[in-house]
């Protein structure tokens, strides 16, 4: 087994290495919601949807407008945030089981192999955080893997409410259906008893640095929100809402959040406390309005990978702080290990950097961000590719036809119009970098059926 007591020793020395002491280490609470698009807050422009907690959160923080997940689906991204490793390279690159039910049988190419369980020989920030004397509390959705010996607890978390293998809640009301969270109360919203189930982790282990995830199951599918929210959207379909119940998840959901908030502050720990807001993909078309992005969940288009993003850490961050900067889920990983004062390993490394330097007016070291997806989600609209991301430029390898797209994001957020044969010598260097990358990681590729 992996997690023998000699390796949390040496996880310890290391963060005592570190200088790291319970004083000096922040509690972190990292909150990520499922499928919440990159316009799906009000702080984000979205005219009609009604996020006052977040917004407010937003204005003592930094508010990401170029923050990316680590893949256009969840499973991916929730391994690259709980690892700090890229999908490739964990070759965990599809959302549930390995995506070949998605396939179309009639296409040349057949996908690569996947993991969905996130393994063992893996080091989770829930095991480096323990490791340097962090109580950690896992609360929602985990969907990576679905035995039992695969859950939160035995990734290094202390306590586990709802984290499982289902990809979304059988239902969002009391009983849920969900095998880590037994029933309560008849009829109770979901994310309602996930917050309930935070704060009450908050107020035990408020004495000592805490590690708490609330991954909210919403705004996932099934559709269904508390009758007094969905009846503020009714008849407000059109621009920034498909529909009065998504509404009303993203209402309730920004509640929750904002519950969980105002316990940091009753608990007096709000100034020691890194604060992290994000999504794991960006929404789904059939649910939410992505406009301007192009497409959603399950596409390599901006509207596939672009999340919403903010982060407040007092005495670093600074308030009402707008940035551009290109980052993805694993700089979150790094930025919670630098905050916690917890350093990999002489023979370790991640595939994020901490976006500390942005906070204080530097800047990031690398100069472009790599994705992977080479299968087809369950809507099966999109096409296997991969991407690179360096400045302005954005380009597309789709594997089923070996072509490329390249777009200039600044001047064509919509990604409406393709560069690559206008600008082939930027097409050719960026797919040259992008091809070095999918080497370096050892990325599962489609291969031609036999």
């Amino acid at each position: 087994m992996k997690k023998t007591s000699c390796f949390l020793m040496a996880w310890c020395l290391v963060a005592v290495a570190a200088g790291a002491n319970c004083a000096e280490k922040p509690n972190i609470v990292l909150i990520m919601t499922d499928d919440m698009g990159w316009m799906d807050l009000h702080c984000q422009g979205n005219p009609i949807l009604r996020s006052p907690h977040i917004d407010g959160f937003a204005k003592q923080g930094v508010r990401f407008t170029n923050a990316y997940a680590a893949a256009p689906v969840c499973s991916p991204t929730r391994a690259a945030l709980m690892t700090g490793l890229a999908p490739a390279r964990l070759h965990i690159t599809q959302h549930g089981a390995d995506g070949r039910q998605f396939w179309p049988q009639d296409r040349l190419v057949q996908p690569p192999p996947t993991k969905h369980e996130l393994p063992h020989e893996t080091t989770t920030l829930a095991e480096r955080l323990k490791a340097a004397g962090y109580a950690t509390g896992f609360f929602g959705k985990w969907h990576l893997g679905g035995d039992k010996k695969f859950w939160p607890t035995e990734h290094g978390f202390d306590v586990n409410v709802g984290g499982c293998g289902l990809g979304g809640p059988p239902t969002y009301f009391d009983p849920y259906r969900i095998p880590a969270l037994p029933p309560r109360k008849k009829g109770e919203y979901l994310t309602d008893r996930l917050a309930d189930e935070a704060i009450a982790f908050l107020r035990r282990e408020k004495d000592k640095p805490l590690f708490a995830c609330l991954w909210t199951y919403n705004p996932h599918y099934p559709f269904e929100a508390p009758d007094e929210l969905v009846a503020r959207y009714q008849g407000k379909e059109g621009p920034g809402l498909k529909n009065p119940v998504y509404g009303g998840q993203i209402e309730a959901t920004d509640r929750a959040v904002g519950r969980v908030l105002d316990e940091l502050d009753r608990l007096g720990i709000a100034e020691e406390t890194l604060v992290i807001f994000t999504s794991d993909n960006g929404g789904w078309s059939g649910a939410t309005d992505n406009r301007p992005l192009r497409a959603g969940k399950g596409f390599l288009y901006e509207g596939g990978l672009r999340v919403p993003l903010i982060v407040r850490w007092p005495g670093v961050t600074k308030a009402a702080t707008v940035n551009d900067t290109p980052v993805v889920s694993m700089d979150l990983t790094a930025t919670i290990l630098n905050a916690a004062g917890v350093t990999p390993t002489e023979n370790e490394s991640l595939d994020g950097e901490s976006l500390r330097p942005l906070f204080e007016s530097g800047k990031l070291k690398r100069d472009a961000l790599f994705f992977h997806y080479p299968h087809f989600a369950f809507h099966k609209a999109n096409r296997p590719g991969s991407v690179i991301r360096s400045g302005e430029y954005k380009l597309i390898l789709w594997y089923d036809d070996d072509s490329v797209e390249l777009y200039d994001l600044e001047k064509d957020l919509c990604e409406k119009k393709n560069l690559a044969e206008a600008r082939p010598e930027v097409a050719l260097r960026m797919k040259a970098r992008l091809d070095n990358w999918l080497e370096k990681t050892k990325a599962g590729l489609p291969e031609k059926r036999e």
